[in-house]
């Protein structure tokens, strides 16, 4: 089975347009790679957490920040298609 991506936001901080853009750029990129990407409302507030089947890859209260678009791409690249060229978001061009 492909993975799933998982998007925890919080509403209250109205993340919610932050995470379906991100969701869109991802399902653009790993259309045939993943299963899909989920968006789910987080009960925390100040939570932004994006994990792919249930390991989180990325935290914004452990980071700080949120994560770039290329950054998210490299990291779900190397969960879930390693083998697989990012073009002008990859690393080193």
């Amino acid at each position: 089975m492909k993975p799933t991506i998982v998007i925890e936001y919080c509403p209250k901080c109205n993340w919610m347009l932050r995470a379906a853009y991100m969701a869109q750029e991802l399902l653009t990129t790993f259309t045939d790679d993943v299963y899909g990407v989920t968006l789910q409302p987080s009960e925390t507030s100040g939570k932004y957490n994006i994990s792919v089947n249930e390991n989180v890859i990325f935290d914004r209260k452990e980071q700080g920040r949120f994560p770039e678009i290329k950054e998210l791409k490299q990291l779900v690249r190397d969960v879930v298609a390693p083998e697989k060229g990012l073009g002008h978001s990859d690393r080193g061009q």
